[in-house]
């Protein structure tokens, strides 16, 4: 790690906020809604309006033909949970008709049943119709019979427009009636995929789905590297990555990821499938793009919720570096946070081939057969992952403020820093209107740790206001941190001057039958909280023992304990009651809201469990389930509800929570089972020699062949015990290898290759009847010491994993092993 020096010390950064210089463009484009819609969709220059609103919406991906049908509901539910508005999904032609002639929607292809469950929940739907896809998949998604005919994929060639036509027809059929005119849920269309140099193929395609029946508000376009759009036709979209599997093993941190941690106001991202275009038009300017800043709003489909793994090249993304490049867009000025993946899964088995991106189908890059997890916010099983937390904040914050943000334009500071290798001047931008506005500071990036900056404020000028400086008193910035600071922003007639506290959302608490506002804030790690309030909006505060209240031209409360009891009350000049709750960033992570009980709530959840919310449960009364660990747990809620909530098949036991009210469950009384249970993997065979590398496209690495793990693989045996439920729990295995594969039988149905990231496999997706009498076969292959593959730093061996056996000095174990089990509580009105 490279020694840090401190940045010179600052008494204050400034940045001046100018008035804009004419309103957004309105009616510009030929994208427009179905006539009559309540809420029409469109587009200005600088964001979009629905119901004649500014809306900010967040999209997030997720296959549903990488996804069980079954599980898709309460999935769904999950994103909504977390603060998608919008699913996308490709519809992946080569999962849906990889015989000729045979396209199949039924079972885990049922794209009507998917987008009618959208719809059910409230979710939009962005259909990715491809034809070509991309998304990791076999021929970028084209099925292998459309290859072997004398044609030109990806033109305007009749050939290959021909069966283009048949299959947009098929999809136009499943989503018949669930287009917008009808009420339902598609509200964009994405055509092709990462097209950089055919605009008139992108307008043939447009044009070939529209006369198919297909019919959005919103038609739109991946504009990253250069891209060529047809005229006004596509919305371009953009997206950034914190790590990548598509470059070379030995090219260390990308400089394209780089960037997504400044503020910019560059949209483009070179980087995005470079492995896939050729070099002369990387970092060209769109041809629809030397005015496109000025004609459309920054809209993102591919911010980086996680990042797949090949096998030359396996990232590892935190948490941090998915929360901060998503933070860090919105500060550049994004109107539209869509996430690529939101939600992992597992490829199909094909009938004919298997399914993955590989070098045996020409592309640069080899890919599991099985797992596409992608490090998502929501894993490959439904898993919560610590980015999911990460990012619900900030679209928590999204779904109350976005109104106030999207007209917001970004304004980044005179001091910037001076290239990709400063670490040492602040990242900062704000969002302002002309007297309001944001500040977003980022502080985190991956690999590189940025230093503190200490004895830090800040001063915004604005063109319709007098200047905020702030904190009152400087405060240290501390490495690794990243967050949103709201600056003169109204909460039920209070004037907020300056929080040195993140937004979450607000809730209206009328446990006093006095209906006040609430406005939840997260503390920021490492910064002392301070309110500043505009006393002329004011009659009288009331904030917690311990608080220090400064009476001025401005309220300053200092000295605040965040938590669930910190709560300052407000009583305004028009007579309304306000609250600021300021909850640590520990507790700010746990938070959902959502309707439950016929009231919209707050709710705390326990770390490493989830809530969703489900408004047509139990005849339409609604209810809320939490997805957590199979022993007790808990939940908090704010308002409470007028009864204690009835716990299914549990005891629930009630206690006051500071301001919120907190519900203990235990199953049925006795001891809760343990979330672990130890699981043994006897090994039964001893490992060979490692594989001799191989190379394949563009001299990369190529995953061993099959025959290797039937022939030198080590192999373990994984006895399922008696009465271990299959449902809800999943085999966590730490290992260390190359590369290892799961068999039920003769059938492969989970596989990994190492990262130093523990491997998950769900039982209740194996053949029950097989998994209970034969077990699961982990075959693990070593690594050969002159493989050029990329691994992170301190993952070739893991600590956990013992008893290995070694081959030629190549690490192979499966170590600890162990049941992980969940359940899931559903909490209905007492």
């Amino acid at each position: 790690m490279t020694s840090l020096r401190p940045p010179p010390r600052s008494t204050s950064l400034r940045l001046r906020v100018s008035a804009p210089a004419e309103p957004p463009l309105t009616g510009h484009l030929p994208l427009t809604d179905a006539p009559g819609v309540p809420d029409p969709i469109e587009v200005t220059s600088r964001y979009l309006t629905r119901g004649g609103r500014p809306w900010f919406p967040v999209s997030g991906e997720f296959h549903y033909t990488r996804y069980p049908a079954g599980e898709w509901e309460e999935e769904l539910l999950k994103m909504k949970a977390g603060g998608v508005t919008a699913v996308a999904s490709y519809v992946i032609w080569i999962h849906h008709e990889e015989t000729e002639g045979r396209i199949r929607f039924d079972g885990d292809r049922d794209l009507r049943r998917f987008a009618r469950l959208c719809a059910r929940h409230g979710l939009d739907l962005i259909p990715r119709i491809g034809p070509w896809s991309h998304a990791e998949v076999r021929n970028g998604g084209l099925p292998d019979w459309l290859l072997t005919r004398a044609c030109t994929p990806r033109t305007d060639d009749p050939a290959y427009l021909e069966p283009v036509r048949t299959w947009f027809e098929a999809i136009a059929g499943q989503l018949s009636g669930l287009d917008r005119a009808h009420g339902g849920p598609v509200i964009a269309i994405q055509i092709e995929n990462e097209l950089y140099d055919q605009p008139g193929h992108l307008l043939t395609l447009k044009r070939m789905a529209q006369a198919a029946g297909l019919s959005a508000p919103l038609w739109t376009s991946t504009a990253w590297g250069g891209v060529q759009l047809p005229p006004g036709e596509l919305l371009p979209l953009y997206g950034g990555y914190p790590e990548t599997f598509w470059t070379e093993a030995d090219g260390g941190w990308p400089d394209t990821c780089r960037k997504h941690f400044f503020f910019t106001h560059q949209r483009d991202d070179e980087g995005i499938g470079a492995d896939l275009r050729p070099t002369p038009v990387r970092g060209a300017a769109p041809t629809d793009s030397a005015d496109s800043a000025a004609r459309f709003p920054w809209v993102t489909c591919e911010l980086g919720g996680g990042m797949a793994v090949s096998y030359h090249r396996r990232p590892r993304v935190e948490a941090a570096d998915v929360g901060a490049l998503g933070l860090t867009k919105i500060g550049c000025g994004s109107v539209w946070q869509g996430y690529y993946m939101f939600h992992g899964g597992t490829n199909p088995l094909g009938e004919r081939t298997t399914l993955q991106e590989s070098h045996a189908t020409g592309y640069p890059n080899d890919l599991p057969v099985r797992t596409y997890d992608f490090q998502a916010p929501l894993g490959e099983y439904g898993q919560y992952r610590p980015s999911y937390d990460e990012l619900r904040r900030q679209h928590l914050l999204l779904a109350d403020f976005g109104s106030l943000l999207a007209p917001m334009e970004s304004f980044l500071p005179a001091r910037q820093p001076s290239g990709q290798d400063d670490r040492d001047t602040l990242r900062w931008a704000v969002r302002a209107s002309a007297d309001s506005g944001f500040l977003f500071v980022n502080n985190h990036q991956p690999h590189e740790e940025l230093p503190a900056h200490p004895d830090t404020s800040f001063t915004v000028e604005f063109p319709a206001g007098p200047a905020l400086t702030f904190p009152s008193t400087p405060v240290t910035v501390p490495t690794g941190a990243y967050f949103c600071w709201p600056l003169r922003l109204d909460v039920g007639g209070l004037r907020l001057d300056w929080a040195t506290a993140q937004p979450v959302c607000t809730v209206v608490d009328d446990g006093d039958g006095d209906g006040r506002t609430v406005l939840v804030l997260a503390a920021t790690e490492g910064v002392p909280v301070e309110l500043a309030l505009d006393a002329r909006t004011l009659t009288s505060v009331r904030a917690p023992s311990g608080a220090c209240v400064t009476l001025d031209d401005r309220v300053l409360i200092t000295g605040l304990r965040p938590g669930t009891d910190a709560l300052v009350e407000v009583d305004t000049a028009d007579g309304e009651r306000v609250g600021l709750l300021v909850l640590d960033a520990r507790t700010a992570r746990t938070a959902y809201k959502g309707v439950a009980w016929g009231a919209e709530r707050l709710v705390l959840c326990e770390a490493g469990a989830g809530v969703v919310f489900d408004e047509h449960a139990r005849d339409g009364q609604g209810e809320l389930r939490v997805h957590g660990p199979a022993g007790a747990t808990s939940f908090a809620v704010l308002p409470a509800p007028p009864r204690p909530p009835v716990v299914k098949g549990a005891y629930v036991r009630e206690s006051a929570d500071g301001v919120f009210t907190r519900y203990r469950v235990t199953g049925d009384g006795r001891e809760p089972r343990p979330v672990l249970r130890a699981a043994e993997a006897v090994l039964v065979r001893a490992v060979g020699p490692a594989p001799e590398p191989v190379t394949g496209v563009r001299g990369r690495a190529s995953a061993p062949a099959d025959e290797h793990y039937d022939t030198t693989a080590a192999e373990y045996a994984i006895t399922v015990p008696d009465g271990l439920p299959l449902t809800g729990t999943l085999l966590r295995v730490h290992w260390s290898g190359d590369v290892a594969r799961a068999y039920v039988g003769d059938t492969l149905v989970a596989d990994q290759f190492h990262s130093g990231r523990v491997w998950d496999i769900a039982l209740d997706r194996l053949p029950a009847f097989a998994l209970r009498g034969e077990g699961l076969r982990l075959r693990v292959l070593p690594r050969a010491a002159d493989a050029r593959v990329y691994v992170p730093e301190g993952a070739q061996g893991t600590p956990s994993t013992e008893g290995a056996s070694d081959a030629g000095g190549a690490v192979v174990a499966v170590g600890r092993v162990e049941w992980v089990m969940t359940r899931t509580w559903v909490v209905g009105e007492g």
